[in-house]
């Protein structure tokens, strides 16, 4: 197996509980530029936030991730094989997919390597699609923190994998004929101490951990305690970005 920058086994268990779950608005798109609805590749699943999604266009959904942690926190449904595999080796026969999907990982991946193997395992006038998200929009005094947090408190953290996915994709060298893609975003009604958790899964987070041995969020609590005020719930929004493409 290739081997792979693994940031995300150590919080598999927060990964599962607090990434967003994607809009029906997505999957619903994806489907109908998809050459066929009879199976998809998700790679780089994590724990499948978005292979359960595609379970209402597609009737198979094969989802990879090279983490076993992440795999083994999937939730389990007769339409999903999930396996451990990276993107550049998926294990796929050639042309068997109608598309391959990419939530929030395409940035971790070997590009050279992963772009043959969609070239390999996808069915002629197949289609790839690409997104992610970065810091989440609730208001603007709690903007300001996280994004401090995301720009400065773990500047030095950040793989530099991680430029592709703050630039929201746009240097993503993308060989493929691309179609524009409708604006979208993830929603959540989520506490303080959610929005909390969704931080503790980044994997700058969990890479300033390792290198100070201190937990970076414990710099910001109290300020985000103050600007989040005394609502319960809030409405949390993730802007998504998205390449889609077919084979030329």
């Amino acid at each position: 197996m290739t081997s792979f920058e693994d940031r995300f086994s150590a919080q598999a268990d927060a990964y599962a509980r607090y990434r967003p779950q994607y809009p029906a608005a997505l999957y619903e798109w994806l489907a109908s530029i998809a050459p066929g609805r009879e199976r998809v590749w998700d790679a780089g699943t994590g724990s499948g936030q978005a292979a359960g999604g595609l379970t209402a266009h597609f009737h198979s959904i094969v989802a990879t991730d090279p983490s076993a942690a992440q795999i083994a926190r999937a939730r389990p449904h007769p339409q999903i094989e999930y396996r451990v595999a990276t993107a550049e080796a998926s294990g796929l026969p050639d042309r068997s997919v109608d598309a391959i999907t990419v939530a929030q990982a395409i940035h971790w991946f070997d590009l050279d390597k992963f772009y043959a193997e969609v070239r390999r395992v996808l069915k002629p006038g197949g289609v790839l699609v690409a997104w992610g998200y970065v810091t989440p929009r609730i208001a603007p005094e709690i903007d300001r923190v996280v994004e401090a947090f995301n720009d400065q408190t773990l500047a030095a953290a950040w793989s530099p994998s991680l430029r592709l996915l703050h630039n929201r994709y746009r240097s993503l060298p993308f060989p493929f004929d691309e179609i524009g893609a409708p604006d979208l975003a993830a929603e959540a009604r989520w506490t303080l101490a959610d929005l909390i958790g969704h931080l503790s899964s980044w994997s700058g987070v969990q890479a300033y951990r390792e290198a100070r041995g201190s937990d970076p969020l414990d710099l910001i609590r109290a300020e985000l305690d103050r600007a989040w005020g005394a609502a319960r719930r809030r409405l949390i929004r993730w802007p998504l970005f998205i390449r889609a493409g077919y084979l030329p």
